[in-house]
């Protein structure tokens, strides 16, 4: 693959690094959107905040662990109230995954899958039911999405809850319009990602049809974004689930695992340790 390396080869490779730093602004200027009801802060520092992330995400379920990261960018008093509302930004994304997922799914289902077919284990019959009970969780997520602010509300009143209604009274003032555009952003950066992933295949000479390898790698990001595992172990799943998803329509078991090594390299790792060093510069006390 090395010596067959072409001009064409290395603008596409160029260009999923330009489009990693295109992928984390994006949730750069969602979170700063979001945390401008608490704090006013500039799309730099947002950016740097969302890298630290990363280096906080390296070692816990999920990336969980990246609230951690953004919040020490914020004043003191603000920290605790900005969680509430960067959840909000994730839960947007994840929203945004399974809808594609299912899409994904049902591509799947209708156009590589046959009645008599298992995949991984799993026959069509399961693969419908999941496809069912995800529309059911979609439908859900998206109702929950737009009532934010009237079930923060709710909560309000139990009264455990209410005297620590302080730290989540900002997700009541979030607009329907402000969550539709922080939906729209969350989109975007999901096209991205599947932009990249197309790039790298054609690169490392996975030849297939791209529409199905879209829908494919749509259906990869749902399963890791169901699956716990964390950033530094998400490289053995991510390759196991390409070779067996992406080997539906393509037999280069190699080219479809450098793909997804180094699209764990260039969105994780790479801005994680770039987090890792932003972090060193943060003064996180004032006494």
């Amino acid at each position: 693959m090395s010596q067959n390396f072409s001009a064409t080869d290395w603008w596409k490779f160029s260009l999923v690094i330009v489009l990693m730093f295109v992928n984390w602004g994006l949730e750069a200027k969602k979170w700063q959107l979001l945390v401008n009801s608490i704090q006013k802060i500039s799309f730099i520092r947002a950016f740097r905040a969302i890298f630290s992330g990363q280096a906080f995400a390296l070692n816990t379920v999920n990336g969980v662990g990246e609230y951690v990261g953004r919040i020490v960018y914020l004043n003191e008093g603000n920290r605790l109230r900005a969680i509430a509302i960067s959840i909000v930004g994730s839960f947007s994304q994840v929203i945004v995954t399974f809808v594609m997922g299912l899409i994904g799914l049902l591509y799947m289902r209708i156009f590589l899958l046959s009645n008599d077919h298992e995949f991984k284990g799993l026959s069509v019959f399961w693969l419908d039911a999941l496809m069912w009970g995800l529309l059911i969780a979609n439908i859900l997520f998206i109702m929950l999405y737009f009532s934010l602010s009237w079930i923060t509300r709710m909560f309000e009143r139990i009264p455990l809850v209410s005297k620590y209604s302080f730290y989540i009274q900002e997700v009541e003032h979030i607009h329907w319009k402000e969550l539709t555009r922080i939906l729209s952003l969350s989109f975007i950066r999901y096209a991205v990602f599947v932009a990249q992933y197309l790039l790298l295949l054609q690169v490392f000479k996975v030849n297939a049809d791209w529409f199905s390898l879209a829908w494919l790698v749509c259906v990869m990001f749902l399963v890791l974004a169901i699956v716990p595992t964390i950033t530094l172990a998400e490289l053995g799943l991510r390759g196991e689930l390409s070779i067996q998803l992406i080997g539906l329509v393509c037999t280069n078991t190699v080219g479809i695992l450098f793909t997804a090594t180094g699209i764990w390299l260039i969105n994780k790792v790479i801005p994680a340790l770039a987090g890792s060093l932003f972090i060193l510069g943060v003064r996180l006390f004032k006494k």
